[in-house]
């Protein structure tokens, strides 16, 4: 039986653990080795209470009433009826037409393993019933609770099952509502932004996105019953992430451990992996560097360093995570990353031109060429002269193999823009962004966006703690080792295949060239207006194709076919299979789990503290970066009569109003 408060009576505390909590006055407790009640599958010893006798009311109730000369009943638990000082029993009350239960699967005797376990309980019983409630009285080795609604019979009472134990069991129990349904709420308290995310964690297990702040609305709405705000979705689906993969502070911490055990060369937060150094002797000496900025609390930016295969995949090098795209932090990672890959005259740096990585780059790398990426090039043409019709011409100019068709498009360009002629020769330099003006070997490769690939890789895992990012990282790359490993395996020609569909043509292409013998070692092949005089000891052709690419073109397939020499000899060794195997051959094995780390306690105790960073800006919290310089973001435009994307409700050519969300045929799509 329950009694509510009595007005004008306070509520005491139980502070020596003597008891199951309730008032040290009214109830004399003896703990005994009598049969459990039922909490659970394991036997209990629970209190027994004396000194209360069972009496009847005027109506021939049972009512429950202290024993002669003891104090007053516990607050919490009486009532007095209009009029008078007297407690007036409140009789057990069974589910009816004007009554509802909880749905839920309490009863009297039910424990939990700590008091946070019970709430969660309450917490969810709350939110799919529609109701809330209150904490009447809460402590170390008590809880009650009862409906918001102060006429509604629903209430619950649970304490420690013994003062020593964590363990709660609920001792009193009334799961029928007897409120009406203008207090039924489903935006209520209990639907705690902490609830919620601990309900949505498990949908962000093993997965680098997972449901966005409307998705967790969704999830709140259909799972729990409970509306929420999209403020409260955000910061339950922060909770979730913080909860799988811990909390950005919490990461800091355990960094030195995490490096310990990766065993590979890193300087504070530098990650290279020993696998992916060794496997660089395989690769073309080209290696793009580019930054993006990091999402989380203490926000940051991600430096990467990739060269690119022979089968034209990226292939991470380095990491580095640093405060800020500044000099200072360029050329600290720069030189970490000269101790890996060295500096040698082979090596090629490409980048944007922006000012910090240019001189960091100047200032660490002696030897090694840098070049601009063309793409980066464009956009600030098209963003400071506003001649995007000239781009065709631009980019000939860069992908030219010989001067003499370099300086056609060059001319071109000058007659209708001289501006940006002179822009690309002075300020930029030819050296910089055009192929054959390059001083260095890059290849084919021209723009940045084997860096760029590696950016959109991780654009969810930007918002991760440092740890959590650089797990992702690490799981990506042992992916791609062991499925280009395989692939590696099962080539049957020389080549990669990439290569090898390249080279392909250019054979077909070759047959019916004229080709005469100059020496042993040179030919002279005929291709139309274009002639090629080809070294196949040397591996050079005048088209400059074959010496800039380091493949075959179609004049030196023709002459090792007159040479009755193995088109593959002249093909450089970074495009065959056997390097191809050879830089995935090791195996990237992840880190663990963290009680599994055998690290020295020197690395343990030691303390890393996160950076300081600036006051928080009211507003929601940005997690898109601004656009770079003639990057523009096109955004679809909604018709607000059909619903359809790609015209405005003005332009709307729909005669029905509506089209299932398909644009009419005659707009363009």
């Amino acid at each position: 039986m329950w009694y509510l408060p009595k007005s004008g009576q306070e509520s005491s505390d139980d502070t020596d653990g003597s008891h199951d909590g309730f008032c040290d006055n009214y109830f004399d407790v003896d703990y005994c080795d009598s049969e459990p009640t039922d909490v659970g599958s394991s036997r209990q010893t629970l209190p027994v209470f004396r000194n209360a006798e069972r009496t009847s009311n005027d109506n021939g109730a049972s009512v429950t009433q202290p024993a002669e000369g003891n104090p007053p009943v516990d607050p919490l638990l009486q009532v007095t009826g209009a009029g008078s000082d007297e407690p007036v029993n409140v009789p057990t009350i069974e589910a009816s037409d004007s009554t509802f239960s909880d749905g839920s699967d309490l009863h009297e005797g039910k424990y939990f393993n700590t008091k946070k376990d019970l709430k969660r309980k309450l917490s969810d019983i709350a939110m799919k019933g529609n109701f809330e409630f209150r904490t009447r009285k809460s402590n170390r080795s008590l809880w009650v609770i009862e409906c918001i609604d102060p006429n509604c019979s629903w209430r619950l009472r649970a304490s420690k099952i013994v003062p020593e134990s964590t363990k709660f069991v609920i001792r009193k129990y009334v799961g029928v509502h007897s409120c009406s349904l203008l207090n039924r709420n489903a935006n209520h308290r209990q639907a705690t932004y902490v609830v919620i995310g601990e309900q949505v964690a498990p949908q962000y297990v093993g997965v680098e996105k997972g449901p966005g702040p409307k998705g967790v609305q969704t999830f709140a709405r259909t799972e729990l019953g409970a509306q929420i705000s999209y403020y409260k979705a955000w910061r339950g689906r922060k909770h979730a992430h913080t909860l799988i993969r811990g909390s950005p502070e919490q990461s800091f911490h355990v960094l030195p451990s995490y490096f310990h055990m990766l065993e590979n060369r890193f300087k504070y937060l530098f990650l290279a992996f020993g696998v992916a150094i060794r496997g660089f002797r395989y690769m073309r000496k080209v290696v793009g560097i580019d930054g993006t900025f990091l999402k989380g609390q203490y926000r940051g930016v991600l430096l990467v360093a990739t060269a690119q295969d022979g089968n034209g995949q990226c292939y991470p090098l380095a990491w580095g995570i640093v405060d800020s795209e500044n000099e200072d932090a360029w050329s600290w990672f720069l030189t970490q990353l000269k101790e890996i890959i060295g500096d040698t005259d082979e090596l090629a740096l490409i980048s944007d031109r922006a000012p910090s990585i240019k001189k960091a780059i100047s200032t660490v790398f002696e030897k090694a060429h840098h070049g601009a990426c063309a793409w980066h090039v464009a956009q600030n043409i098209k963003n400071k002269f506003k001649c995007a019709d000239i781009m065709g011409s631009y980019w000939s100019a860069v992908n030219a193999y010989r001067c003499e068709d370099f300086t056609g498009y060059m001319i071109e360009i000058s007659n209708r823009y001289p501006r940006v002629a002179e822009y690309l020769e002075n300020e930029v330099g030819f050296e910089k962004w055009s192929r054959c003006h390059y001083p260095g070997l890059r290849y084919n490769i021209t723009t940045t966006n084997m860096v760029e690939s590696l950016n959109s890789m991780l654009v969810n895992a930007r918002d991760f703690p440092y740890v959590a990012l650089l797990d992702v990282i690490q799981e990506k790359m042992s992916k791609w080792w062991n499925d280009r490993r395989i692939v590696a395996r099962a080539i049957t020609t020389p080549l990669t295949p990439s290569r090898e569909s390249e080279l392909r043509p250019r054979f077909a292409q070759s047959n019916g060239r004229h080709t005469s013998q100059l020496n042993p070692i040179t030919y002279h092949v005929k291709d139309g207006e274009l002639e090629g005089v080809v070294d196949i000891f040397n591996k050079t052709c005048t088209c400059k194709e074959f010496d800039i690419d380091k493949l075959p073109c179609v004049h030196a397939v023709a002459a090792a076919h007159h040479a009755q020499v193995s088109v593959y000899s002249l093909v450089s060794p970074y495009y065959t299979k056997e390097y191809y195997l050879l830089a995935y051959g090791e195996t990237i094995y992840p880190v663990g789990s963290q009680s599994q780390w055998d690290v020295p306690n020197e690395v343990v105790t030691r303390i890393v503290l996160p950076r300081e960073v600036k006051e928080k800006k009211r507003g929601r919290p940005k997690t898109s970066r601004f656009p770079s310089v003639g990057e523009f973001r096109k955004r679809k435009n909604r018709c607000g009569k059909c619903g359809a994307y790609g015209h405005y409700k003005k332009k709307c050519n729909s005669q029905t109003g509506s089209t299932e969300g398909n644009p009419p045929t005659n707009v363009p799509g």
